[in-house]
């Protein structure tokens, strides 16, 4: 959510969006604080890049910001799969 409220911030000029974005990338940051606790630092980024991908393209394509097409559907799968694949490896 983060990454589209600095979109729509404008530059952090708007203040509703400005504010989103630093809330929810405090939430953010925290999440990934905690995970680092319990698994590997690699892992746990890979996992909340994955995250914040896979959200931010849904919800560009939910508004109609972005097309989602096959191809793109069938990479955020894939992105997810190696996500879960880093995971169980470590």
């Amino acid at each position: 959510m983060w990454a589209v409220a600095l979109a729509e911030s404008n530059g952090l000029r708007r203040l509703k969006p400005t504010l989103l974005f630093l809330v929810t990338m405090t939430v953010s940051m925290l999440g990934l604080a905690y995970a680092m606790t319990e698994i590997s630092v690699g892992t746990a980024y890979a996992v909340w890049v994955g995250i914040g991908a896979t959200g931010a393209v849904a919800w560009s394509a939910f508004t109609g910001a972005e097309r989602l097409t096959k191809i793109r559907a069938g990479l955020i799968v894939l992105l997810i799969a190696s996500i879960v694949g880093l995971q169980v490896a470590s």
